[in-house]
């Protein structure tokens, strides 16, 4: 069991696991150049309890260290929609606007010593543009057809539409993405962060293997589980 000394620098918790940046941001403590001040020291300047922030690390390390894989292989068309949005979209919603951010900083502030950022912020930019709507065309066509496709068998009835027609559009988006990922991933060395690299560079690189680790999760469900599942569906009812 991991323990916590709130003696420790900011910076330290942060470089140790760059995931914890989250719990600082949440808070406005700041852990890039503020770093180098103890927990304890940061906590008291805010006026937040040191224990609840040593709680809310400890959870996002828990959170970090526990499997993504489900076995959705097992799931229902809806059912897995169902979780598709409320695990993958859910995720994209609240991650990619602090990526853009952070993406942006580190490019502007760091890119006259390594300018594969400006290509990397170059790549985020272009997959959050994709991925938005992206995600819209799946909540607002692609998966109620898919979930009246289900529903209009257990009641016998036919359903509008081909599921055919919008599953090729979002493959053809799912390469792109991925096409944008490929980037991200060159361009920062696999994110692996430079010996010189700050606190949020290095909280950046580890959000953006999160995310490419969270997009080929999601990806897969779609292409391998949902998009066949339901396309074999529709040619057996």
């Amino acid at each position: 069991m991991l323990t916590y000394d709130p003696d420790q620098t900011v910076g330290d918790f942060v470089r140790q696991r760059p995931a914890r940046a989250r719990v600082f941001e949440s808070l406005k403590i700041d852990y890039c150049c503020g770093g180098k001040i103890s927990l304890d020291r940061a906590c008291e300047k805010r006026g937040i309890n040191v224990d609840e922030v040593l709680e809310a690390i400890s959870q996002t390390d828990a959170q970090a260290d526990a499997s993504m894989l489900v076995d959705v292989d097992t799931m229902k068309l809806t059912e897995l929609a169902d979780h598709i949005e409320a695990t993958h979209h859910a995720y994209l919603r609240e991650e990619l606007p602090r990526l853009d951010f952070m993406t942006e900083k580190v490019s502007r502030v760091h890119g006259d010593k390594d300018e594969r950022l400006f290509k990397m912020r170059e790549a985020f930019v272009s997959l959050k543009a994709e991925l938005e709507p992206h995600m819209m065309k799946e909540e607002k066509v692609l998966f109620p057809v898919v979930r009246q496709l289900e529903a209009s068998n257990e009641r016998n009835q036919n359903h509008c539409g081909s599921v055919a027609n919008p599953i090729r559009q979002m493959e053809h988006e799912h390469d792109q993405a991925s096409n944008a990922l490929a980037i991200l991933n060159g361009s920062t060395d696999g994110y692996t962060p430079p010996e010189w690299a700050c606190n949020t560079y290095r909280a950046m690189l580890d959000s953006l293997s999160r995310l490419e680790a969270d997009m080929h999760q999601h990806i897969h469900k779609e292409n391998n589980v949902l998009f066949p599942k339901a396309i074999q569906f529709e040619q057996t009812t």
